[in-house]
């Protein structure tokens, strides 16, 4: 066996025989940049209080990995898929690691942003790479069975971080949270190598790099902007980001719509199955990553678990997106796509209005449900979606499909913080302005308690510590009076402190039930947008679609460049492409469309099939297409 990987899988005769190892590669690369950031929810209380954060600098330590991440994700993708998958794999990795050894080093707030953006600039290198790779690794028949493992890894990844975070936060401080994720990088880098086969496009011309630099543009102007608007206010810079991008956008659109070979055919978009699987992804982490984001908050601040505590609570979500996805790949060859999908989608915006019904007195217990059926959804919903996106790209584009894939994720993920986190803020202060009406509170220290709910149980302790004060003046006054008009201040005091202390808690819980509602409005309203959008059917008398050919030529707008797609329940072994030959026009994955088969036209026109779909052999036999249109 060879130490080190180094036949391209485009150049098998056979599917590559440890692909199941290599998955398993591809699924701890994308586990460490998921728990980057939800590990990281749980160690900023340490952060702050290190450091002296602000609350406007911990948002920036949170996002300044979020910004390079979605903005350089289609770029990097398109350099992946012409020079090498692996390589950009690896390369992410180190740099990854890189900005985690920097973090876990600095000792100021711009050091950790400028570690944690290192950082985003290696994730954006690896999570389109890992799905090129998957892509292109595994054949047709067990592409979606890969999908399946690598959703349930990011939802894994999900709870994990906190778990992680916390157990590190038990005996280390909050630089172990950087720290953890060396060793596994390193891990992954060597196991890249060995495992991984290296792969890139068969047939690549120049980058649209005008095109690519234009993404980066204008999301990375999208996502600033919806990190600083709801957070800091519409001022110059939210409003600016915001001109940039939609200008960013329009200028991306016209200048694809007339390139020859854009970096990515935007007319895609205007096809129902991949712009309602892109939909249904965003919306999904819209719900997921602003559930999580108050959640956790809500189990640490008013249901007081510390770190560890808060990690193990989550695990529920994380075991319920393993039996979804289980259940997805049972289910979609069967019922369909949009079945599947639509059901998930509507499980998820139950969780939410399950949700609506938190209140002071809620405990765990109550959380437990929503948690479960919310994990359920992601499996349910998420890997047909992958599936299908990365299904309508050539081989030559593969790193392009994850990259939107993931940059759909991306935004959705952005999206739920800004707008959920911005709904909780406002809603929160406003409950505890109504709760504290009629006291004694002064006005500074409402302001500060409105600012969160950690502020918010910073000052009830701080009226608390004052009348613990004034407990010991009382004791050790020889002045009977005066200890007795001390002590009566302190009771004073200490009653204001609980009371602050439950009006926080009951304005956070009621935020959380209010934000809920509100998720699961936008998730219900979405819901309906991507059960009109998917197509129907499973079989052969199911709705047709236009797709972009996995082959045509991205951007020439012929007619001929596109192929009758119907959805059709997954072929068998000996019938998806593993090297029968013998095939029917039927190459499909878990709820998958049909494709034309390039075999039943080989003979008559060989020359020209060799120019169209060799690119898409990968681990096949010479006789047999892999059909990278195909959408599962």
């Amino acid at each position: 066996m060879r130490l080190v990987m180094n036949e391209p899988v485009e150049r098998m005769d056979r599917p590559y025989a440890r692909r199941w190892w290599a998955l398993l590669v591809l699924c701890l690369s994308l586990l460490i940049i998921v728990m980057a950031n939800t590990a990281l929810t749980v160690a900023a209380p340490d952060m702050t209080r290190d450091l002296g954060l602000s609350s406007a600098d911990l948002q920036w330590v949170i996002d300044g990995y979020t910004v390079p991440y979605a903005a350089l994700m289609l770029l990097l993708g398109a350099i992946g898929d012409k020079y090498s998958r692996r390589g950009a794999l690896v390369l992410g990795l180190v740099v990854f690691g890189g900005g985690a050894v920097a973090g876990s080093l600095v000792g100021s707030s711009t050091g950790v942003i400028a570690a944690r953006a290192v950082m985003g600039v290696g994730a954006a290198l690896i999570m389109p790479a890992t799905l090129s790779l998957l892509a292109a690794t595994f054949p047709r028949a067990e592409r979606a069975k890969a999908i399946v493992l690598w959703t349930a890894t990011a939802g894994l990844a999900i709870a994990a971080g906190p778990l992680v975070a916390g157990a590190l936060l038990e005996h280390h401080g909050w630089s172990s949270t950087f720290l953890i994720n060396v060793p596994i990088a390193a891990l992954a880098i060597v196991g890249a190598l060995v495992l991984v086969p290296p792969s890139r496009a068969a047939h690549h011309n120049r980058i649209d790099y005008v095109g690519g630099l234009l993404s980066v543009v204008w999301i990375g102007s999208l996502v600033y902007m919806i990190i600083e608007g709801p957070h800091f206010g519409w001022g110059v810079k939210a409003v600016t980001a915001a001109v940039v991008a939609g200008a960013g956008l329009v200028l991306f659109v016209l200048w694809e719509l007339r390139h020859p070979r854009p970096v990515v055919d935007v007319r895609r978009f205007a096809h129902r199955r991949f712009a309602g699987s892109n939909l249904a992804v965003a919306l999904f982490f819209l719900a997921v990553f602003g559930a999580f984001y108050y959640l956790t908050q809500h189990l640490q601040f008013v249901l007081g678990y510390d770190a560890l505590d808060t990690g193990v609570r989550m695990l529920p979500l994380a075991g319920a997106v393993f039996v979804g996805s289980a259940l997805t790949g049972y289910l979609t060859p069967r019922v369909g796509m949009r079945i599947t999908v639509t059901a998930g989608m509507v499980g998820g915006t139950t969780a939410l209005a399950l949700l609506t019904r938190v209140d002071a007195s809620s405990a765990y217990g109550d959380l437990v449900l929503p948690l479960v059926m919310l994990g359920l959804a992601i499996g349910l919903a998420l890997s047909p979606c992958t599936d299908a996106i990365m299904g309508a790209f050539p081989e030559a584009e593969l790193g392009v499909g994850g990259a939107v894939n993931d940059t759909s994720l991306e935004l959705g993920g952005s999206l739920g913080i800004a707008i959920l986190g911005s709904v909780l803020s406002s809603s929160y202060s406003s409950h505890l302005a109504d709760a504290t009406a009629g006291g004694k509170l002064p006005a500074g220290a409402l302001a500060t308690a409105q600012d969160s709910v950690g502020a918010g149980y910073a000052v009830a302790q701080g009226i608390g510590d004052k009348a613990r004060q004034l407990g010991e003046q009382a004791a050790q006054s020889a002045n009977a009076e005066q200890a007795a008009q001390l002590k009566a201040q302190a009771g004073q005091l200490g009653h204001g402190a609980r009371q602050m202390a439950d009006a926080v808690g009951s304005s956070f819980s009621d935020a959380v039930a209010h934000t809920s509602l509100v998720g699961a409005v936008i998730l219900g309203v979405g819901t309906v947008l991507v059960a009109i959008l998917l197509p129907r059917g499973t079989g052969p008398g199911a709705e047709t679609e236009a797709v972009p050919a996995a082959d045509a030529e991205p951007g020439t707008g012929s007619e001929t460049a596109t192929a009758t797609a119907t959805e059709s329940k997954p072929a068998t072994d000996a019938e998806s492409g593993t090297g029968t030959g013998s095939e029917a026009g039927d190459h499909s994955g878990s709820g998958g469309i049909a494709v034309p088969d390039a075999d039943a036209d080989a003979d008559a026109d060989a020359e020209k099939e060799a120019s169209r779909g060799a690119g898409g052999l990968s681990g096949e036999s010479a006789g047999t297409v892999t059909p990278r249109a195909a959408v599962s």
